[in-house]
């Protein structure tokens, strides 16, 4: 390319840039809520939903935010996630972590048990809600307990329209409801395009938990 032809692309390309920032900066200032506390739902039939909200966690302490987690359907699992965020949050007090499941339902093969955890852990996270020092809560699974029933869909979806002003709440699980999707704030669902488990690969360690 002659050194022309290069200056005219750079300038092209600078000119491209001048009016994308334009547009970018308008759309920013366009933009006039500076915080609000956000409901967020990952769902959808593919991996990360869990993984996306735990990292979301781990920048959340990055900033000194107090994130609390309730997990409604792990509780046979011994998770990496919850080694390092209670251990990086001892120090400070800024993790309050709990596995209040008794395993996936068809585990249980239990309705009356399933329903009795899911309550438990549905306490925990109203009472976690009510406390100011919690401004990220993790609710793990917690479309999971909505879909097999196991919690009135309308209690749930009136505590979080009526959680506090300051409060993040990320919900994950498959198949998240209508009327959860309603009212969030945000809403990423999880596309399957390929999965290791239908190849034959069994859930590993530092992959899957």
């Amino acid at each position: 390319m002659s050194e022309f032809a290069e200056e005219d692309a750079a300038r092209r390309h600078r000119e491209k840039m001048e009016k994308r920032k334009a547009v970018q900066d308008a759309e920013v200032a366009g933009k006039t809520i500076a915080e609000k506390g956000l409901l967020m739902v990952h769902t959808g039939a593919g991996k990360g939903k869990s993984t996306a909200a735990f990292g979301l966690a781990l920048r959340a302490m990055g900033h000194g935010f107090r994130v609390g987690v309730v997990q409604f359907g792990k509780g046979a699992w011994e998770s990496g996630e919850r080694r390092i965020l209670e251990k990086l949050g001892e120090e400070e007090g800024l993790v309050s972590w709990h596995t209040l499941g008794e395993g996936f339902t068809w585990e249980t093969q239990d309705r009356a048990r399933d329903e009795a955890a899911a309550r438990r852990a549905w306490e925990k996270a109203k009472a976690l809600m009510a406390q100011e020092s919690i401004r990220l809560l993790v609710l793990d699974e917690l479309s999971i307990a909505l879909r097999y029933e196991h919690l009135p869909l309308d209690e749930v979806v009136e505590t979080l329209k009526a959680r506090r002003a300051d409060l993040h709440v990320v919900v994950t699980g498959r198949n998240a409801k209508p009327e959860l999707v309603a009212i969030a704030d945000l809403v990423t669902e999880m596309t399957l395009i390929k999965h290791h488990f239908q190849a034959g690969v069994k859930a590993q360690i530092g992959v899957e938990f």
